[in-house]
Parts: structure tokens; C-alpha cells; sequence
């Protein structure tokens, strides 16, 4: 049992953040957002008056929204069988109109505005492409509108999906420097075990450090419409937290659960930043950008990269897997494979796999060209994970 103690200093810490908190971003799942006939329009209304509730408050408010799929899906009446890819673009392209028809005409009949922005991974992988998309969200946020935000899922193939909206969420809020991240699902937040399926399970209000045990809890839970279970939305609390912001996971069908968040009420599963932050770049190079092959490292450069705060030198690397080239993101593994690094290379695959387990004097013989640098990974592009 949580003791009335334990439940004041979880109070205390939310309030601490709440009560500076300026901007902020919803991310609702498609779980909550549809129902078996489509879009759950009383859903929309509350959760509109909600978010106007926070921008009157003072604060800037960005959405990032599921339902496209699902309520293309419903409108087509595709059941609930798997779709193709061509299928799961076409109901995409159908649910959006309705989607942003819906939210349109309900902030409408509240005085408030709001812009589509469509956004595919691709957009954020590149850093100029990345602050062109910061620059206009924070135009419209100067202009008082409430962006919403989607994948666009009519164009995105495998390798410029985000993954879900979770991720998205997290980057939006990274990319704008939002307080925090509320999450909200068809779930009440975080539980020590499945609530499914262990009547032991306890609610998780505070989680100061996602680790192992934490890890522990998250289960295997999916919704039936969603693309996203705990899983996912511990791991975007995760990368909120690394960049120095807040997350909160909450139950988006039950009443009024923004306005009771922000209000302090101990609901749902709040998460705490990183005491030390990443840098804006860092954060990028860590995790939005994806991994396009990995170096296997051995315990020297294991330990120097982790330890020693080191570049990676050719010489520490055991394997080279995949083919990348030259400034390609690359994640640095142990010899079980665990991840232990993000970076950027400066030299393509092909090169990396000629001078590995050298030392930096015998690289130009191995490449019989002058080389480009001493360091396979310099420091300053190196992320530890």
C-alpha cells in the first residue's frame, strides 16, 4: 500500500513541475479516439474543451492524434481484419479529412483554431529539414493556434514510419522544448503488474528512473486499434526524460483527466526528467534518428566510450553490420549485442570493415588513400544510450 506520505510527496514533485510547466503535448491514441462506428465525437468535444482549458490558462498546447487509420477503416467498413500496406495508406487517406473535419468544427465552436501538420519520419531525420518543422510549430503556437499533428500515413512506407504515435509524440515534444508529454490511452497509467491479469497489481504514480525494474512492469499489453502498447509509451516517457522533460500516462475515456492532472489530483503515471539533460544535437543523434548499421565493439572500447567519455578509434572494433556511408547514424555494440552507443561515422561501412582492430598510424596503408580522420565516431557525434 502507498502511505499517505508517499502520496504528498508524489503531489509535491507533480506540482513543482505543473506549476511552470508552459507548453505542453497531447498525444491521444486511436484506442480512445474510435469506437466500432468511427470516431468517438463526445471524446473529441471533452477533450477540445480540455486543451482550451489549458490555453486559457496561459499555456501553449500542441496535439499529436491518432484515429486516421482507424476511422478510415471504420468508414470504408473494413472490419477489424489486417490491412495492407496500400489498404492501411488508402484508410488514412480517408480518415484524415473526417478526423480534421471533426476537430475543426469542435475547436470552431470554441473560439479556437487550429492547423494540420502531416509529418513523416523522413522530415526529422535531416537536422535542416528538423528546424524548418520547429520553426513553423512555433509560428503557429506565436499565433495562437493549436496544432495538430499526425503521421502521415498516406505517403509513409516502412523506413519513414515513426512507429507509432508515441514516438511522434515524443519527438514533437523534444523538438519544441515542451514541459511535458501527456500521454493518453485506454489505460489508467503504469501498474506494477498486469491489472489483466494479477489482481496484486498496484498503480504506479511516480517513476523518478526508467530501469530494469521499471521495465519489468510495462508487460506486453496491446490495444485493439492501436499501434502502441506500454511499451512504446514508456519508451517515448524515456526519451522526454533524457531531453530534460516530463511525461504523464493517463486514461483519455475517463472524465476530465487533463484538468485533474494539471489540477495535482494523483491520477494516471507521472515521469520525471534526467537530471542531466542531453543536448538538443545529442538528443537527435540518440533518438530520432535510426540506426542504418552497428559496429561491434571489445571491452577496451566498450569501457572507453562508456567510462572514459572517448572517441571510438578503429582499433577497439571487432564486426562491422550493415552497409552505411560516410556521416551515416550507427548504434555501438557490446559482443552480446546490447546497445551501448548512437554516432555518427566518418567513414562509410566498407572503409570501417578494412581499418578495424587497427591503430590510427596503419589506417592509410589499409585504406592506400590519405584518411579522413583518426576517429571512426568522434566524441562530439557519440551518444551514450
Amino acid at each position: 500500500m502507498t502511505t499517505a506520505m508517499e502520496h504528498d510527496e508524489d503531489l509535491a514533485l507533480r506540482r513543482s513541475f505543473l506549476d511552470r510547466a508552459k507548453r505542453v503535448v497531447i498525444k491521444v491514441g486511436s484506442a480512445v479516439l474510435t469506437t466500432g462506428e468511427g470516431l468517438n465525437l463526445p471524446v473529441l468535444d471533452a477533450l477540445a474543451k480540455e486543451i482550451c482549458a489549458l490555453r486559457q490558462s496561459g499555456r501553449q498546447v500542441i496535439l499529436v492524434s491518432s484515429g486516421a487509420v482507424a476511422a478510415g477503416r471504420r468508414k470504408m467498413g473494413l472490419g477489424d481484419r489486417a490491412l495492407t500496406l496500400r489498404e492501411k495508406q488508402a484508410a488514412a487517406a480517408i480518415g484524415q479529412s473526417s478526423l480534421m473535419r471533426s476537430y475543426e468544427k469542435i475547436f470552431e465552436q470554441l473560439g479556437q483554431k487550429v492547423a494540420q501538420v502531416l509529418l513523416t519520419h523522413d522530415a526529422l531525420s535531416h537536422r535542416d529539414r528538423y528546424l524548418n518543422v520547429r520553426n513553423t510549430l512555433f509560428t503557429l503556437l506565436d499565433w495562437g493556434l493549436v496544432p495538430i499533428i499526425n503521421e502521415n500515413d498516406t505517403v509513409s512506407v516502412e523506413e519513414l514510419r515513426f512507429g507509432d504515435n508515441d514516438a511522434l509524440g515524443a519527438m514533437v515534444t523534444n523538438l519544441t522544448e515542451a514541459d511535458i508529454f501527456v500521454c493518453l490511452t485506454d489505460v489508467s497509467g503504469l501498474f506494477s503488474a498486469n491489472p489483466l491479469t494479477n489482481p496484486e497489481a498496484k498503480p504506479v504514480y511516480t517513476v523518478a528512473r526508467i530501469d530494469a525494474a521499471v521495465q519489468g512492469m510495462v508487460g506486453t499489453m496491446h490495444s485493439g486499434v492501436g499501434t502502441g502498447g506500454m511499451g512504446s509509451k514508456v519508451k517515448a516517457a524515456k526519451m522526454v526524460a533524457a531531453r530534460g522533460g516530463c511525461c504523464f500516462i493517463g486514461a483519455g475515456r475517463e472524465p476530465d483527466t487533463i484538468s485533474r492532472f494539471f489540477a495535482g489530483e494523483l491520477i494516471g503515471t507521472f515521469f520525471l526528467p534526467q537530471e542531466e539533460k542531453l543536448a538538443s544535437r545529442k538528443h537527435w543523434i540518440a533518438y530520432t534518428l535510426r540506426p542504418q548499421g552497428a559496429l561491434v565493439l571489445d571491452d577496451g572500447a566498450c569501457k572507453a566510450v562508456l567510462q572514459g567519455g572517448k572517441s571510438l578509434l578503429p582499433s577497439g572494433i571487432i564486426e562491422v553490420r550493415g552497409k552505411f556511408g560516410i556521416g551515416a547514424p550507427v548504434h555501438c555494440v557490446n559482443e552480446q549485442g546490447e546497445p551501448l552507443a548512437a554516432g555518427l561515422v566518418n567513414y562509410a561501412s566498407t572503409d570501417i570493415d578494412r581499418i578495424k582492430g587497427v591503430k590510427t598510424n596503419q589506417i592509410e596503408q589499409m585504406l592506400e588513400r590519405p584518411k579522413d580522420s583518426d576517429e571512426v565516431i568522434h566524441r562530439d557525434n557519440l551518444v551514450i544510450l
